[in-house]
């Protein structure tokens, strides 16, 4: 009967072995996604911030104003006079 209760605590212990290493395993797992999620969502915020700063650049760089005068300068584009305004019709 002793022996019984030998293999039953051993086999009891064992699993309890198991079960620990199996807590620790998974608390490890959990932090290290835990992590990456902070990580990733420090990212997305770099990320959203850059997006913000190019959508007002871009507002910068579209407005009438600024096409007007690149069109002038760079390109040497002029208003035609009305003689030179042809209509096409479709």
């Amino acid at each position: 009967m002793t022996k019984l209760y030998i293999v039953i605590a051993s086999g009891v212990a064992a699993l309890m072995l198991v079960s620990a290493v199996g807590v620790v395993w998974s608390k490890h797992q959990a932090r290290t996604a835990f992590i990456e999620l902070q990580r990733l969502q420090n990212h997305r915020d770099r990320l959203d911030i850059e997006w913000g700063q190019l959508k007002l650049e871009q507002s910068y760089w579209s407005t009438p104003g600024r096409v007007d005068q690149v069109a002038h300068a760079q390109l040497k584009m002029i208003v035609p006079v009305a003689s030179e305004v042809r209509i096409v019709q479709p």
